[in-house]
């Protein structure tokens, strides 16, 4: 896969594909496979830094036993997977991003705009959002929007950043411990934060950080933020309550609260749907089109009658709409219908004949 995050990626010229799919959940990357078997290329966005969507960023150790003849397979292995599937068909991913706007500007033809600025022109788009975009829950710590995208983040873009910092990490779950290992040999000092002794992350992460504790190259506070001192946006010092009821001040240059994702349907609710119930894309059961041609929805965001929020449902839906939308790519070219298991064709896209 080839990620591209740099910044100056979003102020080159418009980025042209065949298919841009809004989403790297399960089956936005099932989608990959389904296009790439008809020779559409593909370009992923997702607000998060990774792709897996819902399994990878909140149960990516949670079993999931209802995936056709895998008995049993977490949110992290089934993302793995997919992600191994895909390989042959060369789809490139946008992390840490949103489409901000869509508009068209051709039939068929689209320039969707995300919140970094880059520009794409693809002639279909495909809404695999699940249930809208990912949101960091902002913690309860007066005065914390001053700082915030300067000092206080939600998400670590780029660690570097955060080289020879003092940092405070803020959260007991897997998030805030996969960036205490990751971030320790960077900053100058790290500190985790958390209110009581007890984890809720992967115990082989929990172990390794607190074999950092006692190796004396981290530190690990029981406790809450109450304050926050600093000035134009740059944290100088956080206050902390102790689970004993003392107050510690600590020098801090960046602040890393890690206390969840909340879900909002965000710039999609601005695209011309007409939603089901404020949230939902309303699609056919033909091809899982949207009110808009060349625009679908797949998966936990779109509503039909009958729909069931299953990730093998969003699979189905994604082989339907890459038939449909072989026409916008292809008007002139019939496709025929054929099976991995027989078509020559299909395995050598595959890498397998």
């Amino acid at each position: 896969m080839k990620p591209m995050n740099a910044l100056s990626d979003a102020l080159s010229e418009p980025i042209k594909t065949d298919v841009l799919i809004v989403g790297a959940g399960p089956c936005g990357l099932f989608a990959v496979f389904q296009l790439g078997l008809l020779d559409m290329k593909a370009h992923l966005i997702d607000i998060l830094d990774r792709p897996g969507g819902q399994c990878a960023e909140l149960y990516p150790e949670k079993p999931i036993y209802d995936i056709p003849a895998v008995p049993i397979v977490t949110g992290q292995g089934l993302t793995d997977a997919l992600m191994e599937q895909i390989k042959p068909f060369g789809a490139t991913f946008h992390y840490g991003e949103m489409i901000e706007t869509i508009e068209r500007i051709g039939d068929p033809l689209f320039r969707a705009v995300t919140d970094r600025g880059r520009v794409f022109e693809a002639k279909v788009i495909v809404v695999a959002a699940g249930g809208g975009s990912f949101q960091p829950k902002r913690p309860p710590m007066p005065g914390i929007e001053a700082y915030e995208g300067k000092s206080v983040f939600y998400a670590v873009r780029h660690m570097e950043a955060f080289r020879g910092k003092k940092l405070l990490i803020v959260g007991g779950g897997d998030s805030a411990l996969d960036w205490t290992l990751n971030l320790a040999p960077v900053a100058s000092r790290l500190t985790l934060l958390h209110r009581r002794n007890d984890f809720r992350a992967a115990p082989d992460s929990v172990n390794k950080m607190r074999a950092l504790v006692e190796a004396g190259k981290i530190d690990f506070l029981a406790g809450q933020v109450t304050g926050l001192e600093g000035a134009d946006g740059q944290l100088s010092k956080v206050q902390v309550k102790g689970s004993d009821g003392a107050i510690v001040s600590l020098e801090t240059d960046a602040l890393l609260p890690f206390f969840g994702l909340t879900m909002k349907l965000g710039p999609v609710a601005n695209w011309g749907f007409d939603l089901k119930d404020g949230e939902l894309i309303p699609v056919d059961t033909e091809a899982f089109e949207t009110s808009q041609p060349g625009i679908f929805a797949i998966g936990d965001i779109n509503w039909y009658p009958g729909k069931l929020k299953l990730i093998l449902s969003g699979f189905h839906e994604a082989a339907l709409m890459a038939q449909k939308a072989h026409r916008y790519i292809y008007p002139d070219k019939r496709l025929v219908f054929q099976y991995t298991t027989s078509s020559t064709s299909l395995q050598k896209k595959l890498g397998v004949a």
